[in-house]
């Protein structure tokens, strides 16, 4: 499995973004899809995920109302819109997928695959 992140760029505090994650590769049904970001100097953290077969999302509590998870099983796309942007979420975003239950879908370490980054910045 591969994937491709896309979509980082700057935006002014109260801005969106929208990012997308194309998966090419043997994608099964049970694998989630999820973005987790880095600020420099800061540990990657978890920012969202979405079973692949879902349509509910999991959110970190500090993008929760304001970023949305969805995923698009036939064109094998997940995004992320992100509203509200404020410079605190500034960092690389990553999209990773893996075989993963509900249970541990907030952790980096259980999945298997990885996208490059996209740098997102926010100008307050």
């Amino acid at each position: 499995v591969q994937l491709q992140a896309s979509g980082g760029g700057l935006v002014q505090a109260g801005g969106s973004l929208r990012l997308s994650c194309a998966a090419s590769g043997r994608i099964s049904s049970s694998y989630a899809m999820g973005w987790f970001r880095q600020a420099p100097g800061k540990e990657r953290e978890f920012v969202a995920a979405v079973k692949w077969r879902g349509t509910s999302g999991y959110y970190a509590y500090s993008v929760k109302g304001r970023f949305t998870i969805a995923g698009d099983g036939a064109k094998n796309t997940a995004y992320l819109q992100m509203n509200s942007l404020k410079p605190e979420d500034a960092a690389v975003y990553s999209c990773a997928a893996g075989s993963i239950g509900l249970a541990t879908i907030r952790f980096a370490s259980e999945y298997d695959y990885w996208g490059q980054g996209t740098q997102v910045t926010v100008s307050s």
